[in-house]
């Protein structure tokens, strides 16, 4: 077994990384002021994938020698880009926002689980009550409504 690179390849190695990350960073930054706050909202699930692939594309023109800055800039544009235009289109047309959106979904409607939708949004009962504690709450019966949101969370709004 050949341990020769596995903690230390070289000062060029490091260097690279440390000029290339701080100039892709910076980059990312200038996109994203460019872009507004839109483009890292997490409204949605299309939003949170949208976060996720720039951060796996920072990462790899980052660590990966075979990518270029330039490259990886290219990348990042057009991933901020994309997201533009989907943002753009779904603010135009309604069709285009519910191909791409999902709807918020009631989970507990006065204290009672909405079975039926807790299927369809593979919500265990654990994770509604886990919310609940979370909001403060002592248990469903204290639940006005609980939604599960479009990103994601639940919201849960206690009885008065």
């Amino acid at each position: 077994m050949d341990l020769d690179g596995i903690f230390f390849q070289g000062w060029s190695g490091i260097v690279r990384t440390l000029l290339v990350g701080t100039l892709a960073y910076a980059t990312l930054v200038l996109f994203l002021r460019i872009s507004g706050k839109r483009t890292l909202a997490k409204l949605n699930a299309f939003d949170l994938v949208v976060t996720v692939a720039l951060g796996s594309t920072l990462a790899a023109i980052i660590l990966q020698k075979s990518i270029a800055l330039a490259e990886g800039a290219t990348a990042l544009a057009l991933l901020i880009l994309l997201q533009f235009l989907v943002t753009f289109a779904s603010v135009r047309s309604a069709r285009f926002a519910d191909a791409i959106r999902s709807d918020p979904a009631l989970i507990v409607h006065k204290g009672e689980f909405c079975r039926e939708t807790m299927r369809r949004e593979r919500i265990t009962d654990d994770e509604a009550r886990s919310a609940v504690r979370s909001s403060g709450g002592t248990g469903v019966a204290a639940v006005e409504s609980m939604i599960l949101e479009s990103d994601g969370t639940l919201s849960v709004v206690l009885r008065s």
